[in-house]
């Protein structure tokens, strides 16, 4: 008797610690996602910024949401296709900003 009550605690927290990683998507489905937007950002960044025209990467909200913003100093088609609509489950957004310059 005890060995089932026992599993059924095990499971239960296990559900538990794993719906801190869900997130839900706008169409109603689950993603889950194993690191915070920050960390993913960081292990992202370098080959974003590395794309010609990209001056930039930040963390942003989208419709309430926080998502992965890349900054572009132009509209270029060619780069806006090599950026991904995600990055481990979290949106990414374009913006164009122009270029940046430090004051």
């Amino acid at each position: 008797m005890m060995v089932p009550r026992m599993m059924t605690l095990v499971l239960l927290a296990g559900a538990l610690a794993c719906s801190g990683s869900q997130r839900r998507e706008a169409g109603g489905g689950t993603t889950v996602t194993a690191r915070s937007i920050d960390a993913v950002l960081a292990a992202h960044s370098d080959s974003l910024m590395a794309l010609p025209g990209v001056v930039g990467t930040a963390i942003g909200l989208c419709e309430g949401e926080r998502c992965i913003k890349v900054l572009l100093s132009d509209s270029n088609p060619a780069t806006k296709t090599r950026i991904p609509a995600r990055l481990e489950g979290y949106r990414v957004v374009v913006e164009v900003t122009g270029t940046i310059k430090p004051l």
